[in-house]
């Protein structure tokens, strides 16, 4: 079996986002795996599947309602979890897992992909998906205007970061302000934190542009709020 860097988890009612999302990611240059268009024909259906997890590096859950009722995704969230792959939960339903789900996802970061339609949010997942893969992501620019940051106009974030640079984090945001805004985002956004801090310092301003920047990869405006002040707070006492 050819490894691919994303497996697709989904329960059967889900086929059609769930190769909606297949799509869009090869369509991106991501190579994925998804049953049962992947198992080999006259293959041991169960040795293929985990396999094709192990080999994998993130797995796509795609969640709704009748994923908590599926032995069969959770089977495969639980070998990914053994495995130490990466989960990444796509929430196409506002539903939360199941008490047997919530117990390998709840330090996992969620993507919420409601209410419809899914077309808008794929643009964010392939930004994920690459961060995981250690692929070049999506520019901020790209990313849908429904995450932009409370109070603020299309394009806003883009406007106060100040021209794009490829050189280095700028002199005027300093390695301890930057380890902190790390800090304080990987709260609601767990490991991936690292990874977009270092993306968005690199064109930010300074770091007042730099919060706001960050803000906008924290979907719930009561945490992007929390995450904003904190920052702030830090930048006028340093503590």
């Amino acid at each position: 079996m050819r490894p691919r860097g994303v497996f697709v988890s989904y329960s059967q009612s889900d086929r059609e986002p769930a190769f909606g999302i297949v799509s869009r990611l090869e369509g991106a240059g991501i190579d994925c795996w998804i049953a049962p268009r992947d198992v080999t024909p006259a293959a041991d259906w169960a040795a293929e599947i985990v396999e094709a997890i192990t080999a994998a590096r993130v797995m796509v859950l795609v969640f709704s309602a009748s994923t908590n009722d599926s032995p069969q995704v959770r089977r495969e969230v639980e070998r990914a979890v053994h495995h130490r792959v990466a989960v990444l939960p796509f929430r196409i339903a506002d539903v939360l897992p199941s008490k047997s789900l919530e117990y390998f996802l709840s330090s996992q970061h969620w993507l919420d992909a409601f209410p419809p339609p899914l077309a808008p949010h794929y643009t964010r997942l392939i930004d994920h998906v690459r961060a995981f893969l250690g692929a070049e992501p999506v520019a901020p620019a790209a990313a849908s205007g429904s995450f932009a940051a409370p109070g603020a106009a299309t394009g806003s974030v883009a406007a106060a970061s100040g021209p794009a640079t490829t050189g280095t984090v700028p002199a005027l945001i300093e390695p301890a302000q930057l380890k902190r805004f790390e800090t304080e985002l990987a709260h609601y956004i767990g490991p991936l934190a690292r990874h977009l801090v270092k993306r968005a310092a690199a064109s930010a301003a300074g770091p007042e542009s730099l919060i706001v920047m960050l803000g906008t990869e924290i979907e719930s405006e009561a945490e992007r709020g929390r995450f904003v002040n904190a920052c702030r707070q830090f930048l006028r006492s340093g503590k």
